[in-house]
């Protein structure tokens, strides 16, 4: 039996409130993200901030949102240069909020955001704002096939409270599609260059994920009927991606495991794993036998 380990339209495995994929840009103010990251943290977040993790940290608040998207690039909007040149960040320059009270804000990301979605630039959209004005933009995107989600704070958990505490940003973040809460604290880390490199996890810990990304992968591997094992070794030898079948079951078994989402490092090491585990030479039966038979000539 043949399995088609890449169908051409994969529009029916999609159900309301469950995982949703595909390809996203982020829009961040970076004046709100610095506002956002100092509420309930621990130590003040300046006004000079690092950006090195954020592309992590964002991929790992889509995903506990159910998001598992391609985060692929970032636009920073920002009254100051940081200097900071970084792979997927691109840097927008505008005027002070209080020189104009966010208007070139407005208009620049504004902007970008009616472009990606004239244009069909991605399936999904993160804005970093709590600026009401946006609403009309984010509503006409959304009318033209954009899903567009938008960043808080643990607030936003609460949203008959945030109604009568800040009405404006709860009109605004009704409008999203889904509501990306990220923890201050970790964003404050983050902003400040607390954030490990990699995974933000010790090397023991590190080894721990892998060998339990190995045993998971290994007993799903060891269910696989032959023939399909071959269908598989087969896709990875036409694409240097995962099947998306495979992919869904693997994450699924790595959250029952974890008891949380994968973050974006952590799923390419599980699909290296994978990569590993599939295109690793068979060992014939003969020969594990052999290595099982206790050398009786010593």
């Amino acid at each position: 039996m043949k399995r088609d380990y890449f169908p051409q339209d994969s529009r029916s495995d999609r159900r309301f409130g469950e995982h949703r994929s595909g390809t996203c840009m982020a829009l961040i103010d970076g004046r709100f993200l610095i506002w956002l990251a100092q509420q309930g943290a621990m130590g003040a977040t300046g006004e000079s901030v690092n950006r090195q993790g954020l592309l992590s940290l964002l991929s790992q608040a889509l995903t506990q949102s159910a998001l598992d998207v391609d985060l692929k690039r970032i636009y920073w909007y920002s009254d100051r240069s940081d200097g900071l040149v970084i792979d997927d960040q691109i840097v927008r320059l505008v005027q002070a909020h209080d020189a104009d009270g966010g208007a070139s804000l407005l208009r620049s990301l504004g902007h970008d955001l009616k472009q990606l979605a004239e244009h069909h630039a991605c399936d999904h959209v993160l804005v970093a704002s709590d600026d009401e004005r946006f609403l009309a933009t984010i509503d006409e995107a959304q009318l033209s096939g954009l899903s567009v989600h938008l960043l808080a704070d643990e607030s936003a958990r609460n949203m008959p409270q945030m109604v009568r505490t800040d009405p404006g940003w709860a009109r605004l973040l009704a409008q999203a599609d889904r509501r990306v809460v990220v923890n201050s604290q970790a964003l404050a880390d983050m902003l400040q260059g607390k954030m490990p490199s990699g995974m933000g996890l010790a090397v023991e810990d590190v080894e721990e994920l892998r060998k339990s990304m190995h045993e998971v992968i290994t007993g799903w591997w060891a269910e696989e009927p032959e023939d399909l094992r071959e269908d598989l070794r087969d896709a990875l030898q036409i694409s240097r991606g995962i099947p998306q079948e495979v992919d869904r079951q693997l994450l699924l078994r790595m959250r029952q495991r974890l008891a949380r989402a994968l973050s974006l490092p952590e799923k390419k090491m599980l699909r290296e794993t994978l990569r590993h585990v599939v295109t690793e030479p068979a060992v014939p039966a003969e020969l594990q036998a052999d290595s099982l038979t206790p050398d009786t000539d010593a």
